[in-house]
């Protein structure tokens, strides 16, 4: 099972929900199932809310799901779920403005003059530069003027002036996620703000937005050693399917976006029809169901456009990529493989905890610690698990160690899982490390909302949750030298490589 940090790197970990239960259920529930405690309702627009009650401090954790990330964008508009996410945080017809209608006017101007200077500059080098600088100059002074009108973060302010934390959000290749912290008894305001966001959301300060956008691309991306070589590393991974687009977007889709096409987005995929909702605290179910069925129940379902169809071709030969950067080496391996709930998917749990999971996997001793090759080393599933993906393996060679080295040394460790057998020792030390490992992970409310949304929004049923540790059991030792034997070969390998090269020989 697979946790994702961000949208361009992710950590993989494997589930016993059942295991979990007397670690962090028995004070409410005894030994009562996730299965028979988790409660389940549907709107009648389409919208699924799942509760989990837990007795204890008298908080509760929210996650609000869309089916909608990177993999859902159009050739030419890639970062637009990204975009999208920003601009949710931006508020609504009565959050975030002091007089929305005296606004609206203003933003009006903005919108036609924002287009208007986005269309002159599109057209390149033939672009008329008078123009294109009088439009901004116009667009800047009718943004300063809605900027009177508008209240400055004042969704995050109200959360904070009622006790919440960890109010955030993120976009991944998947989904686009949305949560907080709150005291119990602010249930209903959390409810009216979401479902506000939702129902009239007002995407101002968008052109200035987008040049924030642009500056995190700048700082995550083009000046991160890390950042562009996994831009590279997975473009060149996926030739064909939309995985292979950064979530962010590339620089010019960003700098070109239409204001109108990410409000056509917004309507698109924003829908209650295509989100899961996760609400796990001191609360009863059925009134968390009420309050929501009262604020978020007459929110119209909307078409969801079809999903890809696009099946990545069979790779056929290693593709190799170079990225130049003033940094240290360092290396990234990829295998294509199929995704949950695919067998072999199992087996790459269990291969991954041999491998790269904690001091005493088999890559951290050995290129770490025996030999001394790597300061780091880790390994991941990327980018992401709606549909097929890569088994990734990332390292940093030490001192005058080179990539070179560094990359045989880890064919090496795949070379054995391939040839030497787990024994029935080593093969049940994996499976209680992975639920150990589960346990630590899965302590809060927050930990457990985001296990139970993803899999609900991805899957179309959190029971994977539950039925996932019964399927790594079945794994055998047979199992993973077979899934070595047929996905760790050259012809279905992705390497990128960071080359350190000085700025001064970058400019010449």
């Amino acid at each position: 099972m697979k946790i994702y940090i961000k949208s361009s790197a992710c950590s993989r970990l494997a589930v016993s929900v059942l295991f979990v239960l007397g670690a962090w259920c028995a004070q409410s529930w005894g030994q009562a199932s996730l299965e028979n405690s988790v409660k389940e309702y549907r709107l009648d627009n389409g919208m699924k809310l799942l509760v989990l009650k837990r007795s204890g401090a008298p908080t509760f954790s929210a996650y609000i799901r869309f089916l909608v990330g990177g993999a859902d964008e159009n050739v030419g508009q890639s970062g637009v779920a990204h975009i999208l996410e920003h601009m949710l945080f931006k508020g609504s017809e009565r959050i975030g403005t002091s007089d929305f209608k005296k606004e609206k006017a203003i933003m009006a101007k903005v919108e036609k003059l924002g287009a208007q200077y986005d269309a002159e500059r599109r057209k390149g080098r033939t672009a008329d530069k008078a123009k294109v600088a009088k439009l901004k100059e116009q667009l800047d002074k009718e943004q300063a003027a809605q900027r009177k009108f508008i209240r400055e973060d004042e969704v995050s302010e109200i959360y904070q002036k009622f006790g919440g934390s960890g109010f955030n959000a993120f976009t991944a290749k998947d989904t686009t996620t949305y949560l907080i912290k709150l005291p119990a008894n602010k249930f209903e305001l959390w409810a009216w703000i979401e479902s506000d966001r939702l129902r009239s959301p007002v995407l101002r300060e968008y052109y200035s937005e987008r040049d924030v956008i642009m500056e995190e691309r700048r700082r995550s991306i083009d000046n991160s050693p890390e950042g562009a070589l996994y831009e590279r590393f997975i473009s060149t991974a996926f030739a064909a399917h939309p995985y292979g687009i950064p979530v962010i977007g590339w620089e010019s889709d960003i700098d070109f976006m239409p204001l109108d096409y990410v409000s056509k987005f917004l309507k698109t995929y924003y829908s209650p029809n295509n989100m899961a909702v996760c609400i796990v605290g001191n609360l009863e179910p059925d009134y968390v169901y009420e309050t929501i069925k009262k604020y978020f129940g007459d929110i119209p379902p909307q078409t969801i456009p079809p999903r890809v169809a696009t099946i990545e071709p069979h790779q056929n030969g290693e593709r190799r990529v170079e990225l130049e950067f003033d940094a240290n080496p360092q290396v990234m391996i990829g295998f294509h493989k199929p995704t949950l709930p695919h067998k072999d998917d199992y087996v790459f749990e269990v291969i991954n905890t041999i491998l790269a999971e904690g001091r005493t996997s088999r890559l951290y001793k050995s290129l770490v610690l025996e030999k001394g090759l790597a300061v780091e080393v880790g390994a991941f599933d990327a980018p992401g698990i709606r549909y097929d993906n890569l088994y990734a393996i990332q390292a940093v060679p030490r001192g005058s160690h080179t990539a070179a080295e560094l990359e045989e040394a880890i064919y090496a460790e795949l070379e054995k899982m391939k040839t030497q057998p787990l024994s029935e020792r080593e093969m049940k030390r994996v499976i209680n490390w992975m639920e150990a490992d589960y346990i630590r992970k899965l302590q809060s409310n927050s930990g457990i909302a985001h296990y139970l949304s993803e899999y609900q929004i991805i899957t179309g049923d959190w029971r994977y949750m539950t039925r996932y540790t019964e399927e790594i059991k079945k794994v055998a030792p047979a199992d993973v030298m077979e899934v070595a034997k047929k996905y760790f070969v050259k012809s279905n390998r992705t390497v990128a490589t960071l080359v350190q090269v000085k700025k001064a020989e970058t400019a010449k």
